[in-house]
């Protein structure tokens, strides 16, 4: 992806000098640390089953200093860019619809972090709060998306900052209240399938923002959509499930199989059209 030299977001707020510590988080029921990330990946649409309050209510109860390195701060001027691009993109894209397009603040942390959804741990993945309008992330993300899930490459990881970002757009037009209001009223697994629309849809709105940054920015290089494509086919439901357990469990879907996340994507980066994202209205995923 072109990116140095070009604009970054001044929506940032930086975190990463330090490290809370709660006086309990959830550690996923005994699972080992890998398989927790593995599992963990993406499930930032469901705050109330994936992360853990604090159990004062409050910020966490100690801080630690960290340093952060060449590298990684490079990594955090990437991330901001790719936030500014979303930022010009839906900018547009609201404004051609008449609307005033509200953008969202994202937040680097190292470890932990406390949110208004609650206290989550960097091995939750990347996640979107509707509660404050706040992308979270953990630099230290990209070593997983690569070596562990070989989804190498930059635009791998701008692809997960606008699936995020996706799921802003959604708050913003109340399609995710529409979806949470479901939750007890219907059986658990229906209420999976529709998470399991929002998510792909979030992935549609992904490549829609690909579409309109290349043709605004000329951003893409060669390979970089292959990028996007395998951080979507590393993170399917059922490829996760297999991962972890050995077996898949169609019912337990949350956000979709490999093959429908690259789909969604494809989608909506080859026409670039927001009509064609209804993921909810879609006969077959």
């Amino acid at each position: 992806m072109r990116w140095q030299g070009r604009r970054q977001s001044t929506n940032v707020e930086d975190r990463r000098g330090s490290r809370g510590r709660s006086k309990r988080v959830a550690v996923g029921g005994g699972l080992g640390t890998i398989i927790l990330i593995i599992i963990s990946l993406f499930f930032g649409s469901d705050f109330t089953d994936l992360l853990q309050v604090d159990a004062s209510g409050g910020m966490p109860t100690s801080q630690t200093t960290t340093s952060t390195s060449a590298e990684e701060d490079q990594l955090a001027q990437f991330v901001k860019v790719v936030l500014a691009d979303t930022e010009d993109v839906w900018n547009k894209l609201f404004q051609q619809q008449g609307q005033n397009y509200q953008e969202p603040v994202l937040v680097l942390f190292t470890g932990q972090v406390q949110s208004a959804c609650g206290f989550a741990q960097a091995a939750t993945g990347p996640f979107y709060c509707p509660a404050d309008n706040k992308v979270y992330i953990d630099l230290s993300f990209q070593q997983t998306l690569s070596q562990r899930l070989g989804a190498h490459g930059d635009f791998a990881m701008a692809y997960v900052i606008a699936h995020e970002v996706g799921h802003h757009i959604q708050n913003l037009l109340g399609i995710s209240r529409q979806v949470q209001s479901q939750r007890g009223r219907i059986s658990q697994a229906e209420y999976n399938r529709l998470s399991v629309r929002l998510e792909l849809q979030a992935d549609f709105l992904a490549g829609v923002w690909a579409y309109h940054a290349d043709r605004m920015f000329d951003i893409l290089e060669q390979g970089d959509i292959e990028e996007a494509l395998r951080a979507a086919n590393a993170i399917g439901d059922d490829r996760l499930q297999k991962q972890s357990q050995g077996y898949v469990v169609p019912d337990a879907f949350t956000h979709g199989t490999s093959e429908q996340r690259m789909r969604w994507f494809r989608r909506g980066y080859e026409t670039g059209d927001l009509s064609q994202g209804d993921t909810f209205e879609a006969e077959v995923l």
